[in-house]
């Protein structure tokens, strides 16, 4: 482990989302909503695994596979975030967030700042991989159940996405519950599948004992997921609409499994 290098990785990532998330802020400032972030987010690691690609003095076949498989990630998640954004008002999840206060400190600090700092904890596996030789004979099987892993993650979350929007734009599903297809097996498919990508990157990253160090990255990212920004939240906000009682009582949360 070269610990110069790391130094160099991670305080140039954090630079990175520094003004990454500070441009962005600047942008939603000027049009008036802040949920412009939410595209910010998949880009964000898409620029931290360039980075360790790049100033990364580890093996090159793994930080080559890292910024291929996060870039596949991030940019699909960007442009469907982008498209899904495009014409609508700031979401209301943001609005409750910061309970009436728009203040620029205010918001820089509760959404931007968090957001930021978020990343680049959640990307810290690839900073640390980035500076670490090749991956152990005795650890090819996790790499290979890693890369399966990200693999279901992103069918779940793209598949998830695509069944989802077609749903919406059907204008006879107006009101209804998306209940068809993955959504059928879990009420949250594109938040699992995000999941899975992480714990799959954080497998892939492995390298020996120190990698292990790295676990609450995947930890956070799930937990925001789940909780903070994710399908807790989401649900809070659906709670009241028709069906969807019923729709939970058959319907797995979060890990799917057969529908009923």
């Amino acid at each position: 482990m070269n610990w110069q290098n790391m130094l160099v990785v991670s305080a140039s990532s954090l630079a990175a989302m520094a003004l990454l998330f500070g441009t962005t802020f600047i942008v939603g400032r000027r049009i008036g909503r802040y949920n412009v972030v939410d595209v910010t987010w998949g880009l964000s690691f898409v620029v931290v695994a360039t980075i360790c690609a790049v100033l990364g003095t580890g093996d090159v076949f793994r930080r080559l596979l890292l910024l291929a498989l996060v870039a596949i990630w991030g940019l699909r998640l960007a442009w469907h975030l982008t498209v899904k954004l495009k014409g609508k008002g700031e979401d209301p999840r943001y609005r409750a967030h910061l309970g009436g206060d728009f203040s620029a400190g205010t918001v820089l600090r509760k959404i931007f700042v968090v957001q930021g700092a978020a990343a680049w904890f959640v990307s810290l596996p690839l900073q640390l991989s980035s500076t670490a030789g090749p991956t152990p004979v005795s650890l090819h099987v996790v790499l290979v159940v890693g890369m399966a892993l990200w693999l279901v993650g992103v069918v779940f979350e793209a598949v998830g996405d695509h069944q989802l929007r077609s749903f919406k734009s059907d204008p006879a599903n107006g009101g209804r519950i998306m209940d068809r297809g993955l959504w059928s097996w879990t009420r949250h498919p594109n938040y699992f599948g995000d999941a899975c990508v992480w714990w799959g990157v954080w497998l892939i990253s492995i390298n020996g004992w120190m990698s292990l160090t790295t676990v609450l990255s995947p930890v956070l990212m799930t937990y925001f997921l789940v909780y903070a920004t994710g399908a807790r939240l989401a649900e809070k906000h659906m709670a009241d609409r028709p069906g969807f009682a019923e729709y939970c009582s058959r319907t797995a949360f979060f890990i799917p499994r057969p529908p009923g």
